[in-house]
């Protein structure tokens, strides 16, 4: 079975400077250093930096364990924020599969700050054997 390569960080992860720094099936790793454009008015990391860095660590974890021709897409994404992240402070977000079946998948992740739990998620994925018919281009 051949497995799925790293993709390249998409445009906005990589505008945004994430780095993934983990890829092997079932776990996956993001980083990210908090600069001034990431805050929220209240000078913390903005909530969505949390949520996206969830979201795509969690997959990651899952498209890490696909075969090359599978395709998944998040069915939904539960997250809490459990403290506040400041600029300087490096985000760490882990992503791992808690249970894969054939069209479902079921992951968890957090994102930490050295050893401070500062959001976590759980998770719902669609697996599909082939590219859906709502990603066609026509």
């Amino acid at each position: 079975m051949t497995l799925s390569s790293p993709p390249e960080p998409i445009g906005y992860m990589a505008e945004l400077g994430v780095e993934r720094t983990l890829w092997t099936p079932g776990a996956s790793r993001l980083e990210l250093t908090l600069t001034e454009d990431h805050l929220n008015k209240g000078g913390v990391a903005h909530g969505g930096i949390h949520m996206m860095l969830l979201d795509s660590a969690l997959g990651s974890a899952l498209v890490a364990s696909l075969k090359v021709e599978e395709w998944c897409a998040t069915a939904q994404l539960s997250t809490s924020f459990l403290a506040a992240a400041r600029p300087g402070e490096r985000l760490v977000a882990e992503g791992r599969v808690v249970r894969r079946g054939k069209n479902v998948a079921h992951l968890a992740g957090e994102v930490k700050v050295g050893e401070r739990l500062v959001a976590s998620a759980t998770g719902t994925w669609a697996i599909w054997s082939s590219r859906p018919p709502s990603l066609s281009k026509d």
